[in-house]
């Protein structure tokens, strides 16, 4: 069965930072493309950002030029870095792995940003 196990979740103060890993079993992790997806309360899940299995990255408007996606194949994890966190960041952030119909989720990881 895959698994996708995310870790780094937290209480942080606004302007600190935070870096998510998920970790991916059972999967050929280098040809999948990665994301991180984040859903705050009453809202919505959004995505964050992607990296594809080539290593092209992708950011939504709210988090570019503060979050990095990066993948690292030889462990099989991706992560997030997040700096200059705001409380609007506040929020369960889930990894995702997608290769062509298949599409899997992980359990999600609170981040949660206030003074």
């Amino acid at each position: 069965q895959v698994q996708l196990v995310e870790s780094g979740g937290d209480l942080v103060q606004p302007g600190g930072s935070l870096r998510l890993s998920c970790a991916a079993s059972r999967i050929t992790f280098r040809l999948y493309a990665l994301g991180w997806y984040r859903q705050a309360p009453g809202k919505q899940r959004e995505l964050v950002a992607t990296i594809s299995s080539a290593g092209s990255t992708n950011y939504a408007d709210s988090v570019k030029g503060r979050f990095t996606i990066s993948r690292d194949n030889a462990k099989s994890t991706v992560y997030l870095q997040m700096n200059r966190l705001q409380t609007e960041d506040t929020a369960v952030y889930y990894c995702t792995g997608a290769l062509a119909t298949d599409f899997y989720w992980g359990q999600g990881t609170q981040v949660t940003v206030s003074s």
